[in-house]
């Protein structure tokens, strides 16, 4: 069999976070801690932090410090990149994405605001890669694919298309996180309908919630059944269920279920389907320093699982407990130390470690 140099390849916008120290909001506060972000290496920081190989293609502004910022972070979370470094052009030419986010505390909740003009991402395009020594000729066993990127501008939507259709050639399972979002599709719809499905008849794992479903694929599904957990957890197995017929080859469908109590209590589980097999961890609760990431926890863990074998039942539940772990940080992501770590969390086990 051939070598294959990566586990989890993924391309991405990366930009920087910055979030008020003691969760206070934006508005009154004077301290803030910036971090480097983005979802999709969000993702891949579960498995880069338990030991795979993981790397993450996307764009640079050149002679920037904030670019620099941005790599020297990603270094530092053992994650390879790889991507142009483009002009900056004026002060008015292109920067890195900004997230403004307060995590919010008790009944104040948290709130993100976006800044992306000028998004050096958004320029993100197939000619920038060498997508046949990348996929071909070095090879990954799993791209993550994210709906973020897919719909940034028309260059990254055939990037991914593009992405798709060569990794999947050469034996790498795809995994499609759709997170819709109303702004990234508005005047584009047709457009972006027929790339998404193009990514998804191509997808081994195929996540997103209700809203992703219907509105970035066209699935339709009962209603939710209101705040019954059951009735709620009934309906997403119907509605993926539908999107089975309609994307046969898929292996494994799941969304996450998250109930807030107030921002620093939540109720988290998920709902899976592996192949024929359904996996359902009704909502526990969980305590949350910052909710930002908890997603894309779960999306790490779930693909980690897969990469390491894990059966149906133990893949859910270490996919559940890298979700919560990413809710206890100030960053959004996650960074277990260990799988014993994870298993523990799962476990509901917060004694001391010696």
């Amino acid at each position: 069999m051939k070598h294959l140099l990566y586990d989890i390849i993924s391309p991405t916008s990366m930009g920087i976070r910055i979030t008020p120290v003691d969760r206070q909001p934006v508005e009154t506060s004077h301290l803030f801690e910036m971090q480097a972000t983005s979802a999709e290496s969000n993702v891949l920081n579960i498995s880069a932090s338990l030991g795979l190989k993981a790397k993450v293609l996307t764009k640079f502004v050149k002679d920037s410090s904030i670019s620099r910022f941005i790599q020297h972070e990603l270094s530092k979370r053992h994650i390879d990149y790889e991507g142009l470094s483009v002009a900056q052009g004026g002060p008015w030419g292109y920067r890195h994405q900004f997230n403004i986010a307060d995590s919010g505390f008790g009944y104040r909740g948290p709130r993100v605001l976006n800044d992306r003009a000028g998004e050096v991402g958004r320029t993100l395009s197939s000619v920038d890669f060498d997508l046949k020594r990348i996929f071909a000729e070095e090879g990954s066993k799993f791209v993550h694919l994210s709906g973020l990127i897919a719909s940034l501008s028309e260059d990254t939507s055939k990037l991914c298309v593009d992405i798709a259709e060569i990794a999947k050639a050469n034996g790498s399972m795809i995994a499609f996180d759709l997170n819709y979002r109303a702004s990234f599709w508005k005047n584009r719809e047709a457009e972006l309908k027929k790339n998404f499905h193009e990514i998804a008849s191509r997808t081994d794992v195929l996540i997103g919630n209700e809203e992703d479903f219907q509105l970035c694929l066209g699935i339709k599904g009962p209603h939710a059944g209101g705040k019954d957990i059951q009735a709620q957890i009934e309906h997403f197995k119907l509605m993926m269920l539908e999107a089975k017929k309609v994307y046969p080859k898929v292996k494994v469908f799941a969304t996450t279920l998250r109930e807030v109590e107030n921002a620093n209590l939540h109720l988290w589980g998920a709902v899976v389907l592996y192949e024929n097999e359904w996996v359902v961890i009704e909502p526990r609760p969980i305590q949350v320093y910052d909710r930002i990431g908890g997603g894309d926890g779960f999306v790490g863990g779930l693909l980690y699982g897969l990469l390491r074998g894990f059966t149906p039942d133990k893949l859910v539940q270490f996919a559940w407990a890298t979700g919560a772990l990413a809710a206890t940080v100030k960053e959004d992501y996650a960074t277990p130390s260990d799988e014993a770590m994870v298993w523990a969390i799962y476990e509901g086990n917060a004694r001391v470690v010696r």
